[in-house]
């Protein structure tokens, strides 16, 4: 019998282990049980070994195309365009195959994803350790570049980083069961990733790092399901093993044990996985010189602490996160509370966070106060959790700290400290509330309600309600609008025994009511306190809605109540006349409460009676004028009552005046009183009203007067008629007619050019002082005033209808325009002001082409780079503007776009033929071009156009101004924004990319002859005075033309900001427009409106500095003077043709003045980007066995080796 049990168990033994086995990954066998012993290498032939390394063209399962096949496991993660899980099988295939050829691979993955060009070799793989392939990768580290996968920015280098974290997790997944275990491939990694942990380059350590750690993260959850596997085969075990001994199953009992005892080995290799992991890598990286290695430490411990905690929620890995708090980067700070955060929400773990509560409390406490507002934030609402699983862990001192936090002007700062208020404080109800009735004093809201004023008169901060109020906003809005309790706790006698509010407390409840209001109508923080209004979505529009009809109904029958309750109270008055404005004035008819707004407007009538305080007087002025709306019905109501009230006040303070006027004597302390304070009244509405029709200004002068003349006027007197007055003269102001404010228009432009820096020219320095410069405020009203005022169509001019009125509206615009133009070429404003004028080239060519491009010539000559900045800044307000009438998905056959493509051949057609002269300047004008149109990201997110692409299409236009070199080094600049997926595309949307590359890529085999063209030009104008023939036989000296033509040279335009004041260029003196309108009408016909728009046409002679001559080498003196002798007859001919087919162009065509190159000695120098090196060793053998690892470092899972103070000789408990 016993025989026959042994080989029953053994036999079950071989099923089940074959069994399991063959669910797993099937690993090959004969590899496992080739190894001469553990840890040692099978021995394989090369092309054995290399034979794996086919299985690498298999994507998900079948074979792709031949661009696929010869990519690395690197570029086929980095792509992202396989799913992970197939990438991995495929892996794991080959490892089976051959995994020494595998292993390999993996390892030069690794490498590679640290940015190593380099590659372990086979041999190298053989025969050198890790320590000796990680020195030689080193070594062919490229070092002049500071960027590597990691730390490069891009969608493409985001994705890889979470590709590459997948990778690592899917792998350790898919291995769980078999290949895991086998004692080489992990140990392989692990050795490898703990070396290259300890490297001095970054790249090395980030990477490796990150690996390592999210290696580990995998094995824990490898753990975790060990464990739960564990437990549950011990508790069948035990279940078996209780039952009665006929029921028993020997047979169960001893296949139970037998995979008890594997789960237990296999349990035990995890633990010595984690531990060389662990002691390896994160204890020495979670303190390294970069803060983003210390980033990734403490958010994957978290993450470990999250998933099993019965291992690793304990003081001895607690404590390396509670030693980062202290971190000095804001960055990891935040990082160790949002990984407590997920620790604390939990109310089961709470309770073995007790030893580290109490002791990083006080350091939570003060996080709070953080200088990184994100850290301070994720302190408070840590503190939140805690709050929540017990209010005895912290005390009232560390409360309060936290209170304050609400009146931040941080409104997320603010926002979590209300959250911490908010449950504090008006979460905890007894058993007394249940019984409480739902509206009235005796409310539960307002029992909270007056929590809330409590808390607002204890911090001593009155004037900061609105700052309350919006820090309870996201967490108590429902309380704040619980409009009919405040009204009660205000309106209603308290019941017996119940403490009615004191006159403090009634004020404070007041200003909050008006806050809570005003936030609900405005939809928006307070001044001070955010980025300010924001488009409300259509939700919150309706909300909004709602909510202003319920404020509306409820105050408008108890606002006259309260008003007539606390009308003698300044502070509480002013509050409550300020509720009107957020009322929807419809509800009084559509509601039909008309007697309630006539008991609002007698109220309001005795306020104004009754009080002669500023803010109380203003406040009813305010009113008056929300109500005096002429959009509704009650316009007239209000309108009567208004007039009625400054009738009887201007009355009387005539009658006052004539009678001090009479009297000739000092007035008296009554006398002076009563006028006093009727002439604040006046002047209170003055400044909401138009009073003009009273004629105040006849009775201040007098007021005034008389007391400029006695000298005994009472200085509060003489002040409030002075603003009264002042308040006339404004209401004037503001009728001031359009053409009066052409007229000044006018007169301004000319007061600028007369004041400008050419009043101090010829020798009068001494009129410095009065020289003004208009800043960017001012230069920017000037140019609304055109765009409103002269860039309108004749049927938007409604001013007259006969066609000599018209032309006469358009003579007057076109001076505006003239004046304005004016101030652009003599350097008043600056030139890109005038983007918003060479803008409206093409749609008012008839009515302002002349003017614009004449503008247009003046400040190329000023500057031909600023100049070009302009021209690019008008097609991008153009195509900005596009955008936001077309949306993001324009067909690009479309009016607009066609339009704006149109404008800009006609702006490329303005810099001439000559490229030498105007070749710095089309280079920056590409430039911005290219940023601007990769400046957005795609809307359609990862892998989409930027919103901006489809302005090259636009550029394109500019590239025929290119040089051939110019046009290598713009197709280099363009590529530094393109991503390699970006090359890749042939969809529609990619078209305006691809057609602006071929642009830079063609014509550019001619470029001899734009070359030739500033030699030609140049001796042509010179020939004219000597003889013909010697121009096109003049001997070239040499070194002339070498200069210019270098590519490398233009490699500075592309890699510079045009920067710098311009030197301002003394032109003649301008004509003042103001002059030239007052003969206007007696221009003769042949002079056209040009005459009014008078420039001088002598080129500025702007300072120029040679940077160097421009130069030109000629292989052949014979090919040289033919070139030149065929392009010049070519040139005479296309110009001629030019100038037969299109005038437009003749007239654009700029003509060839004294070129200024740029040195070809400048260079930009490359900036290495410095390294920060850990200097930290770690010496871990390279043997891959279990037994001797087991040896080296002690168990995982015993708290006293990783409490060891050896190990950082830092005692925490």
């Amino acid at each position: 019998h016993i025989h026959t049990a042994l080989i029953t168990g053994a036999f079950c033994l071989f099923r089940e282990g074959y069994s399991r086995l063959s669910d797993t990954d099937l690993e090959d066998l004969e590899g496992r049980n080739g190894k001469s012993g553990k840890g040692k290498k099978g021995k394989k032939t090369l092309g054995e070994k290399l034979k794996g390394s086919e299985v690498r063209g298999r994507v998900n399962g079948h074979h792709q195309e031949n661009d696929m096949e010869n990519l690395s496991l690197f570029e086929i993660v980095k792509l992202g365009k396989s799913a992970t899980q197939s990438v991995v099988d495929d892996w794991i295939e080959s490892y089976k195959t051959d995994r020494d050829s595998a292993l390999l691979e993996l390892i030069n993955f690794f490498i590679h994803c640290s940015g190593c060009k380099g590659a372990v070799s086979s041999e190298m793989f053989r025969h050198m350790q890790n320590s000796e392939i990680i020195r030689k990768m080193t070594e062919e580290f490229d070092e002049d570049s500071g960027d590597y996968p990691l730390a490069m920015a891009g969608p493409v280098w985001k994705k890889f980083k979470l590709s590459l974290c997948e990778f690592i997790a899917v792998l350790v997944r898919q291995c769980q069961y078999s290949i895991i275990y086998d004692e080489y491939m992990m140990d392989t990694v692990i050795s490898l990733l703990t070396g290259l942990s300890d490297s001095q380059v970054r790249a090395f350590r980030h990477t490796s790092t990150l690996a390592a750690m999210k290696l580990m993260t995998a094995l824990v959850n490898v753990a975790l399901n060990l464990s739960i596997n564990l437990d549950n085969t011990q508790r069948q075990y035990e279940t078996e093993r209780n039952k009665s001994i006929g029921k028993r199953a020997n047979e169960r009992l001893e296949l139970l044990l037998q995979k008890r005892k594997e789960l237990q080995e296999n349990q035990d290799e995890i633990e010595n996985m984690m531990n060389a992991i662990f002691k390896g890598v994160f204890i020495h990286r979670y303190r390294d010189v970069i803060a983003e290695i210390r980033v990734v430490c403490i958010e994957e411990i978290g993450m470990w602490m999250k998933m099993y905690s019965e291992a690793f929620l304990n003081d001895s890995y607690l404590k390396y996160v509670g030693w980062t708090m202290y971190d000095k980067q804001g960055e990891v700070r935040l990082k160790c509370l949002t990984a407590l955060q997920g620790l604390y929400y939990s109310r089961e773990l709470n309770a073995r966070l007790e030893l580290f509560t109490s002791r990083f409390k006080d350091r939570i406490v003060v996080m709070t106060l953080d200088k990184e507002y994100d850290v301070a934030v994720q302190a408070i609402k840590l503190l939140t959790l805690v709050l929540q699983s017990s209010d005895e862990i912290l005390t009232a001192e560390d409360c309060e700290s936290v209170y304050h936090l609400v009146y931040s002007a941080h409104r997320p700062v603010a926002v979590a400290a209300g959250e911490f208020l908010y449950k504090k404080l008006f979460t905890h109800h007894g058993p007394e509330d249940e019984g409480r009735p739902r509206r009235g004093r005796q409310c539960l809201n307002a029992n909270l309600i007056r929590t809330t004023v409590l808390f607002f008169l204890e911090s001593e901060l009155h004037e900061h309600g609105a700052y309350l109020v919006d820090s309870l906003w996201d967490c108590a809005s429902e309380l704040l609008k619980d409009w009919e309790s405040m009204i009660s706790l205000l309106l209603d006698e308290p019941y017996p025994g119940e403490e009615a509010l004191t006159d403090a407390q009634e004020a404070a409840l007041i200003e909050i009511m008006l806050c809570a209001v005003r936030q609900t109508c405005e939809c928006h923080p307070p001044t001070g306190r955010g980025p300010g209004k924001r488009v409300l979505t259509a939700k919150e529009k309706k909300t909004q809605l709602d909510d202003r009809t319920k404020i509306t109904e409820t105050f408008t029958v108890a606002l006259p109540l309260l008003l007539a309750k606390y009308s003698v109270d300044p502070e509480k008055v002013t509050n409550l006349l300020r509720f009107p404005q957020y009322f929807d004035l419809e509800i009084y008819t559509t509601g039909r409460l008309e007697k309630h707004l006539d008991a609002l407007l007698r109220q309001v009538r005795d306020v104004v009676e009754k009080h002669t305080d500023t803010d109380v007087l203003e406040a009813c002025s305010m009113t008056f004028h929300a109500l005096c709306n002429e959009e509704f019905t009650i316009y007239n109501r209000v309108d009567i009552v208004r007039s009625q009230m400054i009738d009887e006040q201007i009355d009387k303070f005539h009658r006052l005046l004539e009678d001090v006027l009479q009297e000739g004597e000092e007035p008296d302390e009554d006398d002076a009183y009563q006028v006093l304070s009727t002439l604040k009244r006046i002047t209170a509405f003055h400044n909401a009203h138009d009073l003009t029709k009273w004629d105040l200004f006849t009775s201040n002068y007098k007021l005034l007067n008389s007391g400029l003349q006695n000298g005994d006027m009472p200085e509060q007197i003489v002040a409030h008629a002075l603003q009264c007055t002042h308040y006339v003269i404004l209401w004037h102001l503001a009728k001031v007619s359009e053409g009066s404010a052409s007229k000044a228009f006018t007169i301004l432009c000319d007061a600028l050019l007369i004041f400008s820096y050419q009043i101090v020219a010829s020798g009068r320095e001494a009129l410095e002082p009065l020289v003004f410069s208009p800043d960017a405020s001012l230069q920017s009203e000037l140019i609304n005033f055109i765009l409103d005022h002269v860039f309108v169509d004749q049927d938007e001019d409604s001013s007259t209808d006969d066609e000599a009125g018209k032309i006469e509206a358009l003579h007057r615009r076109r001076n505006l325009l003239a004046a304005f133009c004016k101030l652009i070429i003599y350097n008043v404003v600056e030139m890109k002001t005038g983007a918003d004028i060479f803008k409206q080239y093409m749609r008012y060519y008839n009515d302002y082409g002349d003017i614009i491009k004449e503008t247009m010539s003046k400040a190329r000559q000023i500057d031909k780079i600023q100049c070009a900045k302009t021209l690019i800044l008008s097609l991008q307000q153009l195509f900005n503007e596009m955008l936001n009438d077309l949306g993001c998905n324009f067909d690009r056959s479309a009016s607009a776009f066609c339009g704006i493509k149109e404008l800009a051949r006609r702006f490329s057609l303005t810099f001439g033929l000559d490229q030498i002269k105007t070749r710095e300047a089309i280079a920056m004008l590409h430039k911005d071009g290219i940023e601007f149109a990769f400046k957005e990201p795609s809307p359609q997110g990862e892998g989409g156009p930027p919103l901006n692409l489809a302005f090259l299409d636009i550029l394109s236009e500019f590239s025929s101004k290119l040089l051939r070199q110019d046009k290598k080094t713009v197709h280099l600049y363009l590529e530094r924004f393109m991503t390699f997926q970006m090359a890749l595309q042939r969809d529609d949307c990619w078209l305006p990319l691809i057609s602006y590359r071929n642009s830079l890529q063609t014509g550019a085999d001619d470029d001899t002859l734009s070359v030739i063209s500033g030699m030609s030009s140049r001796s042509s104008t010179r020939s004219r005075k000597s003889k013909p023939p010697a121009a096109s036989k003049r001997k070239l000296p040499e070194g002339t033309y070498e200069s210019s033509c270098s590519s490398s040279d233009v490699s500075m335009w592309v890699n510079r900001e045009h920067s710098g004041p311009h030197t301002p260029v003394m032109m003649s003196s301008p004509h003042i427009v103001s002059t030239v309108l007052r003969d206007a009408k007696k221009l003769r016909p042949e002079q056209g409106y040009m005459g009014v728009y008078s420039m001088s046409n002598e080129t500025p002679h702007t300072p120029l500095q040679q940077h160097s001559q421009v130069a030109w080498m000629m292989a052949q003196k014979q090919q040289q003077e033919r070139a030149s002798l065929q392009y010049s007859k070519m040139r005479g001919h296309i110009q001629h043709t030019i100038r037969r087919g299109s005038g437009l162009m003749e007239d654009d065509e700029e003509p060839i003045v004294e070129d200024v190159m740029m040195s070809s000695e400048e260079r930009l120098d490359d900036l290495n980007e410095g390294m920060d090196f850990d200097t930290m060793d770690i010496d871990l053998p390279p043997s891959k066995n279990r037994r001797e690892r087991s040896e080296l470092k002690p168990d995982y899972f015993d708290p006293a080796s990783i409490m060891d103070d050896s190990v950082l000789n830092v005692s925490m408990f």
